[in-house]
């Protein structure tokens, strides 16, 4: 079996189907307290994020954090990122970018923090996908894998939704135990391997979606919701996300 649960082919489609990409991106990004904690107390210095095209997160380490940020995908289209940097105030010279084939490129350098936000789901291999990720930590430095938890209710909403999409997504891999256990293996000290957040469900191309699928997840959307403001806690069951912080030694 292919590692690869998508190709480029995949890519480039996904890609040309969205709108709007170049957006602000807010200092409140999603797991902006997380990554801001990482910076401040490991004193980062440089970043690379990895499968990050457009560049959200490599645009969030340089604008607010003030990072020396490295943007490496299989898929950039540079027109793309260049109008994303220009709606943040950024320029061109701002983030470096790779593109290549991640299992093909042999790190030229290493940095003090290793992201990648959404991309390990889309393997078969998590242990090797995870230790090409290894690669590019120096000693002393940090991993930070955030993915979706496709065994929460998202999942399942997903699942019968928007079967496509799910298909796409290793979902053996959504497992913090799992994941945990890989970084160990691999000589890094695990911080934090857990489900992270508040109720969500959310679906690609939700505006190409039936009136009844839309209103079903709105409806879905505000009862998780209201459930997850009386018992705010994180769970398998109900957490959108799951995150992994790893120190390298």
């Amino acid at each position: 079996m292919s590692n690869l649960l998508t190709d480029r082919d995949f890519w480039v489609k996904y890609w040309e189907s969205k709108t709007d990409l170049s957006v602000v991106i807010p200092e409140n990004y999603l797991f902006h307290r997380q990554l801001a904690d990482i910076v401040e107390k490991q004193n980062v210095k440089t970043a690379i994020e990895l499968g990050g095209f457009p560049g959200y997160y490599a645009v969030f380490l340089k604008k607010y954090l003030k990072l020396d940020v490295t943007l490496l995908d299989y898929f950039v289209h540079p027109p793309i990122t260049q109008q994303l940097l220009k709606t943040n105030d950024l320029t061109a010279e701002d983030i470096h970018i790779i593109e290549t084939d991640l299992f093909k490129y042999q790190p030229e350098k290493q940095y003090d923090l290793v992201l990648s936000c959404g991309l390990i789901e889309h393997f078969n291999d998590t242990a090797d996908i995870i230790n090409r990720h290894i690669a590019f930590v120096k000693p002393g430095g940090t991993l930070f894998i955030t993915l979706p938890n496709f065994n929460a209710v998202n999942g399942w909403f997903q699942e019968k939704f928007d079967k496509d999409n799910y298909d796409k997504h290793n979902i053996d891999c959504m497992d913090p135990v799992l994941l945990a256990k890989i970084c160990k293996e691999g000589g890094l000290e695990v911080i934090q391997s857990r489900f992270f957040g508040g109720f969500s469900v959310w679906l690609e191309n939700e505006k190409q979606k039936s009136i009844g699928v839309r209103l079903l997840k709105k409806s879905i959307w505000i009862a998780g919701k209201v459930f997850s403001k009386i018992l705010p806690f994180d769970s398998k069951q109900l957490s959108p996300y799951i995150i992994l912080e790893a120190k390298k030694p």
